[in-house]
């Protein structure tokens, strides 16, 4: 029945209703999102200077300095700013590794259900072991307008110290 890739394709529509009230609503209070996706998933379209930086895998922030976001079935598109200057990229949901709002110690990992132990480089980023690639500031942003910026993917953090609202499908899995 593959019943953990039904999960995680119930948990992608999480992460997509997320996004579809970030774009229709806006990101409110001090919600913002921590997104890992595999750079090289078919369907992925990012500019070329980011997948040589991001080979296997990348995370972007959805917080202050994002545009364009739009939503559709299977992926989203959304415009960052990388070295200030705004790029255009498409997500699939199914490149997904990982969905945080440490606003909330709301997270969500992927990858788990294709038969795949944890080796095959999905982590859960908290707010602490994100590194920021651009530094750019977010006062002088709009009230209302929302902006993103990217962020290098950071090393594994062990379950323990990810927070109680982490859900990984290894519970769930038999050996």
């Amino acid at each position: 029945m593959q019943y953990g890739q039904m999960v995680e394709d119930s948990l992608r529509g999480v992460v997509r209703t997320a996004l579809i009230r970030a774009a229709t609503d806006g990101l409110l209070g001090e919600h913002h999102f921590y997104i890992g996706f595999k750079t090289q998933y078919p369907g992925v379209d990012i500019p070329k200077h980011l997948e040589a930086q991001y080979p296997e895998e990348m995370t972007i922030v959805v917080q202050h300095k994002f545009w364009g976001l739009e939503v559709g079935e299977d992926a989203f598109d959304i415009t960052l700013s990388f070295g200030g200057q705004g790029q255009r990229l498409h997500i699939p949901f199914q490149a997904l590794t990982s969905f945080l709002d440490p606003s909330v110690q709301f997270g969500l990992q992927f990858g788990q259900a294709q038969g795949g132990s944890q080796g095959d480089g999905s982590v859960i980023a908290t707010s602490e072991t994100v590194l920021e690639a651009d530094a750019e500031t977010t006062k002088d942003a709009a009230p209302g307008k929302t902006t993103g910026r990217s962020v290098e993917s950071p090393d594994p953090v062990p379950e323990e110290k990810t927070g109680d609202n982490i859900i990984t499908l290894d519970k769930f899995r038999k050996d």
